[in-house]
């Protein structure tokens, strides 16, 4: 069994996984340590090292304020942060990596971003363990990317240092950490010309934001976005950015006086902690993409709309029961104003939807709209008007979700069933929840093979037939007590959404 492998800085040996026939190699480095002058630069090529590298054990993760609260009160501590007391460092680049031991070459390879809004979030939640899919043929690589005030600040004098890279400094150690992948993942088994970048929540929007830049052309052959495709209906506000550079050299300037220092150089000398704690107080809580002509050239949470972005199949959807929006209007009049502005002549149209008498409350009711939904049938709709061929192929999770919560599919349970790792969680799952995470699996790695989900599963069985989502017969692949393709539940609201 192969435990250890020579990639460009040196030799790195591997631990036998709870299947001795996949290999794990965690906390390999991918770049410089992004610390000192380091720090809000594009991440630097990793020096080499002596000897055997034992990549035995996750590395720190990165900066971030600590997730970990009353398993009582907050579904995510029950979920996954259940450990307050994991490593955390400045020193984050890092991946990890799954692979079957049996000397294969020319394997499919996944790159994986993890979530938690750009804010929080790593490598090492145990949902993200890769030996499942590994066990299907498949390199699975994890990615380890700066967050909050580390990833997405930026200043004046950052971008007249580095007018070539600004901005976005989590999304370049993603870009990074896959141009590493590219260059070594042979090393492991895996295929360089065969990669699947994927992601959820604000992983997701980072897959977005990798399929926008021009810089990633070949790159990646095809992507997967859970959970993390956006368009708001009713001209709102997106809630993580994107912000043009203008504005995000702004905050950085108000971070900088609230931080006590005057330029870059005294701001890269504090301690990650100073930064880390002020990053978290108010306005500073949320950073996020910059729209800065480079890396990137306009809001990722348009992909779907521009014909120049990385052209690739692309696999997505979310959960049945996360991000809907209601009108912004409390009342008749604020309605009426809304329609003439968003929809012109299909305002009565739009304005016919909503049950009388008009309240706050029947506003919200009556307009909700799921925002993933409108993201993917826009994506579908400008893929025919742009004359893209690469396939879109959808899909809504919704099972029932056992425990005493009561939880209903919330925002990231599909993780444990896409990685498979059920047998992790707390939850009372049963033998249909077992069956159905094998079955989604069994998608996924068709579809990181081939770039279509369709073909055989575990037991050398024809899936159900998953469609593409085309505008001609829009569906998409339930994922309920089993796997089932439905038509999509177009609505009159929706309809009207994607003419205006």
């Amino acid at each position: 069994m192969i435990r250890k492998v020579k990639v460009e800085n040196g030799w790195v040996r591997g631990l036998p996984a709870a299947d001795p026939r996949i290999t794990s190699y965690k906390g390999i480095p991918f770049a410089a340590k992004p610390i000192g002058e380091n720090r809000w630069r594009a991440p630097q090529p990793c020096p080499d090292w002596e000897g055997e590298l034992f990549a035995a054990d996750f590395a720190p993760i990165p900066m971030q304020a600590n997730c970990a609260g009353d398993p009582a009160k907050d579904i995510y501590a029950r979920e996954w942060h259940v450990d307050a007391e994991l490593p955390m460092s400045e020193d984050c680049l890092y991946l990890n990596v799954w692979a079957p031991a049996d000397g294969r070459k020319n394997l499919p390879v996944y790159v994986w971003y993890f979530g938690g809004g750009l804010q929080v979030g790593n490598t090492r939640e145990m949902e993200f363990d890769g030996e499942r899919i590994a066990r299907r043929g498949i390199v699975v690589v994890t990615v380890a990317y700066r967050l909050n005030a580390f990833g997405f600040l930026c200043h004046p004098e950052i971008t007249a240092e580095a007018p070539d890279a600004p901005a976005n400094f989590g999304f370049l150690d993603q870009q990074f950490a896959t141009r590493w992948v590219k260059r070594n993942i042979a090393a492991f088994g895996g295929d360089p010309e065969n990669i699947t970048i994927g992601g959820q929540s604000a992983g997701g929007m980072s897959v977005c934001a990798q399929m926008t830049s021009p810089q990633n052309e070949g790159l990646f052959q095809r992507a997967i976005v859970e959970s993390g495709t956006f368009l708001q209906p009713y001209g709102l506000k997106f809630g993580l950015g994107p912000r043009t550079l203008a504005q995000a050299e702004e905050q950085g300037k108000q971070f900088f006086e609230a931080l006590g220092v005057k330029t870059l150089a005294e701001a890269r000398k504090l301690d990650a902690r100073v930064v880390e704690d002020k990053s978290l107080e108010w306005p500073w809580g949320c950073w996020s993409e910059a729209v800065d002509g480079v890396f990137s050239t306009y809001p990722s949470n348009e992909w779907s709309l521009h014909a120049d972005r990385i052209i690739c199949p692309v696999m997505l959807g979310q959960t049945s029961s996360e991000f809907t929006a209601p009108p912004p209007a409390q009342n008749e009049e604020e309605l009426k104003a809304l329609a003439d502005k968003c929809f012109g002549k299909d305002s009565e149209a739009f304005l016919s939807l909503f049950s009388q008498p008009v309240t706050a409350e029947s506003i919200a009711k009556d307009g909700a709209v799921h925002t993933i939904d409108y993201a993917i049938r826009t994506a579908s709709l400008k893929n025919q008007q742009n004359g893209i061929d690469q396939p879109l192929y959808a899909y809504n999770f919704d099972p029932e979700i056992p425990g005493w919560d009561h939880p209903g599919t919330f925002h990231s349970v599909d993780l444990w069933f896409f990685f498979e790792t059920l047998a992790k969680c707390w939850r009372p799952f049963t033998g249909k929840h077992y069956d159905l995470a094998r079955q989604m699996c069994d998608y996924w790695c068709n579809y990181i093979k081939t770039g279509d989900p369709n073909g055989f599963d575990s037991h050398g069985n024809p899936l159900p037939l998953w469609p593409k989502l085309t505008e001609e017969a829009p569906a998409r692949m339930l994922f309920a007590d089993t796997a089932k393709p439905v038509a999509w539940p177009k609505t009159v609201l929706e309809e009207l959404l994607l003419k205006k």
